[in-house]
């Protein structure tokens, strides 16, 4: 949105980045008025995509009679800045030339109408310091990674820059997202998730951007895609390294142009939206190998976020455990306890499936313990996992013959292979339902039950 502060200071344009989680570089631009009923004023904007026009739901509104509603517009990406024309009444001007899009250089002079703007890109340069805060939405955590992950967020949610969250499964990459938006000028408006993992490779395009009636066999209704339905509001595309190659572009083309275009359509459809988008994978590398394009990575990387390993951050794994507990209490009862052997073991422990594996322990403790919900404490005893073969609960045995990290790779596999398997009988063998109830993702359960022979 617009302001009429100046920047603190002006370097170079360059993509936002984040180093070292301390500091970010904020990519904006300046907007000086030359010549119009508001000469002198100076407009600091930010986001990948600034519109100018007359009415105030632009990002610089020009109240001149001789400037178009919506009259032009300036998309940020891997070149530079773009200036595009929107059909205007009486045109856009580029240094005195009149153009339908041209890339701008810094000092250069754009006519809107009978305005003139000087534009300046800038960066600022935001030092970031770590939260006092011990929780950040539903996100908890006094580590030093935490505390500056939340200094992070609380000083670009309110911006519109787009972030890319990277982390391994279950880090609480969408608890980010959700935050983000929730600190936003958009968090009244829709929250939508995609994941894009989970929608088959034919149908993501029309989850996306939506279809029309009989736009393919079974589209039997006009339907709203995704970046419709968050029009105002933000996006969260999970998951997004599973996007394939042939839809990148057209992705990489909605995010440039804040425009879609339904499949089987030919109208364009403006989209007010902004992009938070999550993955597993390390883009760099799926860039370098060709399997994701390099100026959709630049697109989506404005602010990049990496969420910690649970076993990278134990230090917050008592106040996690204590958070989960107070979740898990139930009509107004007191937080089930723990006891400090329990709470050792769960420290000691590495967390392969990382903060959603810990809560789904102490679920499982919680409810397999004496007493169930309504019990007193919560002891490592009281929560294996049920025995395949007779439904009962089983504790450790440890065989002295072997080391540490033998015994406990024989209960870890001894875990994965009753809880997957107590799991598929819950689901009644459905996979997808598995996967939706253990908050996994698909294609990694379906590998772990291939590895366990629980399917073939």
């Amino acid at each position: 949105m617009q302001s009429e502060q100046p920047p603190r200071t002006t370097v170079s344009p360059t993509d936002v980045a984040v180093r070292a989680a301390r500091q970010v570089r904020l990519a904006q631009c300046k907007l000086v008025v030359l010549k119009g009923s508001q000469r002198g004023k100076e407009f600091v904007i930010s986001g990948d995509v600034i519109r100018i026009g007359k009415v105030e739901e632009n990002d610089l509104a020009l109240p001149e009679e001789t400037v178009s509603r919506v009259h032009c517009e300036i998309l940020r990406d891997n070149k530079g800045h773009l200036l595009r024309d929107l059909h205007s009444t009486n045109g856009t001007f580029l240094d005195g030339a009149e153009i339908k899009e041209a890339y701008i250089r810094p000092g250069s002079i754009i006519t809107v109408g009978t305005v003139q703007l000087k534009f300046q890109p800038f960066e600022e340069r935001i030092e970031i310091l770590p939260s006092d805060k011990e929780s950040l939405g539903e996100m908890v955590g006094s580590s030093l990674r935490m505390r500056e992950i939340f200094g992070l967020l609380e000083r670009i949610g309110p911006t519109e820059a787009t972030v890319l969250i990277e982390g391994e499964t279950g880090t609480g990459k969408d608890l980010v997202a959700r935050t983000v938006h929730d600190l936003s000028r958009r968090k009244d408006k829709p929250f939508v998730i995609v994941d894009c993992g989970a929608v088959s490779g034919t149908l993501i395009e029309s989850e996306l951007f939506g279809h029309e009636k009989g736009a393919f066999t079974g589209a039997t209704t006009t339907r709203q895609g995704a970046f419709e339905a968050a029009h105002g509001g933000t996006i969260f595309l999970d998951e997004l390294g599973e996007l394939s190659l042939d839809l990148q572009p057209k992705l990489l083309r909605v995010l440039e142009q804040r425009e879609i275009r339904r499949v089987g359509g030919n109208r364009t459809i403006k989209v007010d939206i902004r992009v938070i988008a999550a993955t597993k994978q390390d883009l760099r590398k799926e860039v370098q190998k060709g399997k994701f394009r390099e100026d959709l990575y630049f697109r989506l990387s404005v602010v990049p976020i990496h969420t910690p390993a649970l076993r990278e951050r134990k230090d917050d794994i008592p106040l996690i455990v204590r958070n989960f507990l107070i979740g898990m209490a139930k009509g107004g009862a007191p937080p089930r306890e723990i006891d400090d052997a329990t709470l050792a073991s769960l420290v000691a422990h590495d967390w392969p499936g990382n903060v959603r594996e810990l809560r789904n322990v102490l679920e499982r403790g919680v409810y397999l313990s004496p007493g169930g919900a309504g019990g007193s404490a919560v002891k490592l005893v009281s929560m294996p996992a049920p025995s395949a073969e007779t439904g009962r609960v089983s504790t450790p045995s440890f065989d002295e013959l072997k080391s540490y990290r033998e015994n406990k790779e024989q209960w870890e596999n001894e875990f994965e292979k009753r809880y997957l398997t107590w799991l598929m009988q819950r689901a009644q063998g459905n996979i997808s339902r598995a996967a939706r109830e253990a908050d996994m993702d698909r294609k990694y359960l379906h590998k772990l039950l291939k590895k366990h022979a629980i399917v073939t």
